[in-house]
């Protein structure tokens, strides 16, 4: 077994299974400057590592990730550049929160995951929720609007009439209305979440790990709707230029805080 950590990301590495974990819990593991550019780091890392054959993704308890850290992005504007969750590509050249990978990638969401953190969970390969697991889709509540795919992989995930419920609202879905829905895979007691995870990446790695590759980049490239992609592109990079200010989402952010509503 392997480890590497930082205060922000920690990477475990046991039975061929790279665990990476975001680790901000007393800000709901909201995405820092320092996280977002520690966490694709670490992935690369686990992904060209060749005792690992599988990615696991999650959030220190009590949340899988609150999203971009709204505080910071209200005093700096300074945690987008190089991350691709302005809609342009990432600093690895491809779009959404994450590098190029070619190993499986499964999100065990152990809280909440929200705006950012939902696209982080939308662009694992599948997703294993914990039964305190609830996801919500806030941008349109402090004016970030998204870059990370959630416009393509949301609709994708529960078709598109629910996908807007969930924008045009910013409510949250709870995890047994995301097992319904086809957002995750399986619901499972929340002491239960990595052991019963694991055991997927378990039945994964039991497999012609060649072959897994290969499938994971034919579904990759059957489902990439590269169309879907640029619309989201060049629409959040407008908003950014006309609309978006850090004074505007740190206003957002206090009268979000001041009528009791999460980010």
């Amino acid at each position: 077994m392997t480890d590497s950590s930082s205060d922000v990301v920690l990477l475990d590495v046991s039975e061929r299974i790279a665990t990476i974990t975001l680790n901000r819990p007393s800000a709901r593991n909201a995405l820092s400057s320092e996280l977002l550019h520690l966490l694709p780091r670490l992935m690369l890392e686990a992904d060209h590592d060749p005792d690992v054959d599988v990615l696991i993704l999650t959030g220190a308890d009590p949340a899988f990730c609150a999203g971009l850290d709204l505080k910071e992005l209200g005093s700096t504007g300074g945690n987008l550049g190089g991350t691709g969750a302005d809609g342009t590509t990432n600093s690895s050249g491809v779009r959404g929160p994450f590098p190029a990978l070619t190993k499986p990638l499964i999100g065990a969401v152990n809280g909440v995951a929200i705006t950012g953190g939902f696209e982080l969970a939308l662009n694992c390969d599948f997703l294993i929720a914990s039964e305190n697991a609830k996801f919500g889709d806030t941008h349109s509540r402090v004016g970030v609007m998204p870059g990370w795919g959630l416009t393509v992989l949301l609709p994708q995930a529960i078709g598109v009439r629910r996908a807007r419920e969930m924008s045009f609202t910013g409510n949250f879905m709870l995890a047994d209305e995301a097992l319904h829905f086809g957002l995750v895979n399986h619901v499972v007691p929340h002491a239960e979440l990595m052991p019963f995870t694991r055991s997927l990446a378990a039945d994964i790695i039991g497999n012609e790990q060649t072959g897994v590759r290969q499938i994971r980049t034919t579904y990759a490239e059957i489902s990439a709707e590269e169309d879907g992609w640029q619309i989201e592109q060049t629409a959040a990079a407008a908003w950014r230029r006309s609309m978006f200010s850090a004074e505007t989402v740190e206003a957002r952010r206090l009268a979000i805080q001041s009528r009791g509503r999460q980010q």
